[in-house]
């Protein structure tokens, strides 16, 4: 069986898992050339055939030159991004099924959301009867699009991952330190967020909360990981309300060990709007997340949080529930942190790992 992996960009957070694709299967690479800013992996990792495509960028959708060609070459399997705004996938597809039946054709997609209109569910129903199956991000949007219609023989949630294996072995060797207490200069419990500070992230609601617990007598420091458009706009809000001394502006760190130490040694980790990978980057390292419970417009890797075990969620939107949320987390976990940090390795390391998805594809595409 020979494959070809197509995505819309190589993402350089899917590099760990197009490399081990590369290395255990027989897989050629198909990418677009840019989209937005998103950063490219290094091609040079991969020993097999990458063929760049480029994206011709219109209104509510775009073309990938070139893309049609693929359909005659010699493949047996193709692993299609599944976005309908793809206008040349349709046309690949349609004419797979048209005049290449032997092939089979798979979708590499969030699928539902729970929050499409109808018409737009009709519209993905469509787009899906041109193919043989469907790996989607989590759970929740297959359960979603067997509800709708969709067959659910065909719908295989395939996770999401970062670089584990690096992870991992970074993982081995943290320990607890006292670098938040050296910096603030007390024990108090420590909310972390790592990221880029942008409007969509919600992080005015995570000052306003630990504002509300320090009007309470609870007092909570945070770290902010990561830099960005908003820092600016944060550090004023820190100001108006006089949590100055609770907050540490760290910047953006390139350095994963370091981030590793810094997530390792957090309480809990706060993402107000969506979480995103965030979440699977803090669970690697043992760090439970809290984030809002508006799964329908939330990233699929809200799901690696398991209420009460490796996590919690707050209402969408509201500063009050997330200081409860908080509060209730700190409270309830005080004494239980190394049971919290295996729940949080359980997770990733039995779910979301490029291993684990490797052994998805192979048990599907094979079969």
């Amino acid at each position: 069986m020979k494959l070809l992996q197509h995505a819309n960009i190589a993402s350089h957070y899917r590099t760990a898992i197009y490399c081990l694709m590369d290395k255990e299967l027989n897989c050629d690479f198909c990418f677009g050339d840019k989209v937005d800013d998103i950063k490219k992996m290094d091609y040079s990792l991969l020993k097999h055939k990458v063929t760049e495509l480029h994206n011709v960028f219109f209104p509510h959708g775009y073309w990938q030159k070139g893309m049609l060609k693929m359909l005659s070459a010699d493949y047996d399997t193709f692993i299609m991004v599944g976005d309908p705004r793809c206008v040349s996938i349709w046309f690949f597809i349609i004419a797979r099924k048209l005049f290449y039946r032997n092939k089979k054709v798979f979708f590499w997609a969030h699928g539902l959301l729970g929050k499409e209109s109808i018409i737009k569910k009709i519209y993905f129903r469509i787009f899906y009867a041109f193919i043989d199956g469907a790996f989607i991000y989590n759970e929740r949007s297959c359960h979603i699009m067997a509800q709708n219609g969709f067959n659910v023989s065909k719908l295989h949630p395939i996770y999401n991952s970062l670089d584990y294996d690096a992870q991992r072995t970074i993982r081995t060797s943290i320990s607890q330190n006292d670098i938040y207490k050296s910096h603030f200069g007390n024990n108090n419990p420590v909310v972390i967020f790592i990221g880029r500070l942008t409007k969509v992230k919600k992080l005015d609601l995570l000052i306003d909360a630990v504002s509300i617990l320090k009007d309470k007598g609870e007092n909570v420091n945070i770290t902010f990981i990561g830099d960005g458009v908003e820092r600016h706009h944060l550090e004023e809000r820190v100001l108006v309300k006089g949590i100055q001394s609770q907050v540490w502006f760290y910047g953006a760190c390139y350095d994963e060990i370091k981030n590793a130490e810094l997530i390792y040694n957090a309480d809990v980790c706060v993402s107000p709007g969506n979480i995103g990978l965030t979440a699977i980057h803090v669970l690697t390292f043992g760090c439970p997340a809290i984030t809002n419970d508006d799964f329908n417009h939330q990233m699929p890797e809200f799901e690696a949080i398991k209420e009460g075990k490796s996590g919690a969620f707050f209402r969408v939107g509201n500063s009050e529930s997330l200081a409860d949320t908080i509060s209730k987390w700190l409270t309830e976990h005080v004494n239980d942190r190394e049971d919290v940090r295996k729940a949080c390795y359980a997770e990733i390391d039995n779910k979301w790992n490029p291993h684990n998805q490797i052994r998805i594809l192979k048990e599907i595409i094979e079969a």
